[in-house]
């Protein structure tokens, strides 16, 4: 009795033949997508630059008239919109430019007198409406003396150093529409970094 054998075709193995090659990046292929990540790139640092330059400044410090608050070449941030939503309050370091020379560089000063207000600088005291102004940040108290009244659409302006400082004691008040922003922030020299209105602000007393 014979067993015929038959060949387990399932089993065997099927015939290979070259395996598919995947599509290789080109040398143009990728010099294209390089050049689309930088032109990305600087597009978005352009659009930085000039959002940041909308709402913010610079500042250089040029004087001594703000010690010690703020010294010669210090760089302070100023927020260019935060009087388009709000009012500029007493104590607020302001940049303006000024009415000796509002084609000049811009002054920064220590706003002191708002629309309205009666300013009484005498005996080393600043006077608004009757009531002292408790200025901590003073190094020494006002030598000179005098009376201004502020009318709408003015203020009036002091540097921190006031008895070495060119502001509204002498050549009189600073009009509203003249104001470019607060002074934010003092970023350099980083000795010098601080907020300018955490505990700095002129408030009247009793």
């Amino acid at each position: 009795m014979s067993t015929s054998i038959q060949p387990e075709l399932d089993q065997m193995p099927e015939p290979t033949g070259p395996e598919p090659q995947e599509d290789m990046p080109t040398p143009q292929g990728n010099w294209k997508a390089l050049l689309g990540e930088l032109l990305q790139t600087i597009l978005l640092a352009a659009l930085l630059y000039f959002g940041i330059n909308a709402i913010t400044t610079r500042i250089h410090v040029q004087s001594i008239s703000m010690q010690p608050t703020l010294y010669e070449k210090d760089l302070v941030l100023v927020n260019k919109l935060a009087y388009r939503f709000g009012e500029p309050q007493r104590g607020d370091v302001i940049v303006f430019r000024p009415p000796v020379d509002p084609d000049g560089e811009p002054y920064i000063k220590r706003l002191i007198g708002l629309p309205g207000d009666q300013v009484h600088i005498a005996d080393g005291l600043v006077v608004v409406n009757g009531q002292p102004l408790h200025e901590t940040y003073l190094n020494a108290a006002p030598s000179y003396q005098g009376d201004w009244n502020v009318p709408q659409g003015y203020i009036f302006v002091l540097g921190d150093n006031r008895n070495n400082s060119s502001d509204s004691h002498q050549w009189g008040l600073v009009s509203v529409e003249s104001i470019l922003g607060r002074a934010e922030f003092v970023y350099f020299p980083i000795a010098h970094w601080k907020f300018l209105h955490a505990n700095t602000a002129a408030a009247a007393g009793p």
